[in-house]
């Protein structure tokens, strides 16, 4: 889902939330909010700041791994690893 940012478009008559901005997460087929959920003052949508990346599908392979510079522990025993 996407990540929605919102401030009041009065800051006299908006809650502290509003007034500050937030963020929410909606649908896309959702249409934008038009007030505060709390104080039901109108927001308006701004451009976020934030950006959604895809999550990785498969785990990365050992070889990708220290490529990153990940150290790469394998479980030998209880609560004893080996680096890899």
């Amino acid at each position: 889902m996407p990540l929605y940012e919102y401030i009041t478009t009065d800051p006299e008559k908006g809650c502290r939330i509003c007034r500050q901005g937030f963020e929410l997460r909606r649908p896309v087929s959702r249409p934008p909010l038009e007030t505060c959920p709390l104080c039901r003052n109108p927001v308006k949508k701004l451009v976020s700041r934030s950006v959604n990346t895809p999550k990785i599908s498969k785990p990365l392979s050992v070889s990708d791994a220290k490529k990153a510079g990940f150290t790469v522990l394998e479980r030998r025993d209880q609560g004893t690893y080996e680096k890899l």
